[in-house]
């Protein structure tokens, strides 16, 4: 097991964190496999899939082009594995927890089951800060015993901070109009959605799905 301490935000004292059951070995799978959220190791890095996408180009050898994310650096890379490439999937523990804020470069998390924290770093949460809000629900991924990529949940609710005045009676349609999100994340709405109201917004595509409550 691996003990380490987090300093609260506004105490003097640290909270002991016990890290889930250490992982060493992966799991080796064939390239035409990988899957979207899936964390594999690569060169010695671990990295999240975006997208992978299966191609086969004429006469040439078929292949899958990969976008994926770098968990330490925090920068997206494209890559190409040949389809019968072998990769190693990161075997992984996932802890359901709940985002409670941001602290310079640092976001915090708390695990619902024992209330210990654990944060993440900017480089590691990346644009999906955008769709972090208090108290969200979430899946936080350890790989030996430490936190390296959240989940987010397949919807998330904002308030609506600027946009132009809501359409009385308007119906949703195919016009739509830019909305500034409490993260700072614009969207598009709507004509009939007004400053001050709580939307429901899809995070894998940062789109719009329904009023919210």
């Amino acid at each position: 097991m691996i003990f380490w301490a987090l300093a609260g935000k506004d105490s003097q004292f640290s909270i002991l964190f016990q890290a889930p059951h250490q992982q060493s070995e992966g799991l080796d799978m064939n390239a035409n496999d990988l899957r979207p959220g899936m964390i594999i190791r690569h060169n010695n890095d671990l990295y999240t899939i975006y997208k992978a996408e299966h191609r086969t180009p004429g006469n040439l050898r078929a292949f899958v082009q990969a976008k994926m994310r770098n968990l330490r650096t925090g920068s997206m890379i494209d890559h190409r594995f040949r389809s019968e490439d072998t990769v190693e999937k990161a075997l992984i523990d996932e802890v359901e927890m709940q985002y409670l804020y941001a602290d310079g470069d640092s976001f915090y998390f708390m695990n619902t089951g024992n209330y210990e924290q654990i944060h993440l770093s900017k480089e590691s949460v990346g644009d999906r800060a955008a769709y972090l809000v208090p108290d969200v629900l979430l899946k936080v991924a350890f790989f030996e015993g430490r936190p390296v990529d959240i989940e987010l949940p397949a919807t998330v609710d904002l308030k609506v901070i600027q946009t132009e005045p809501g359409i009385k009676g308007g119906s949703a349609t195919n016009v739509t109009k830019p909305a500034t999100m409490e993260t700072g994340v614009v969207v598009q709405v709507p004509p009939f959605i007004g400053e001050g109201e709580v939307i429901r917004v899809d995070t894998a595509e940062g789109k719009y799905v329904e009023r919210a409550g």
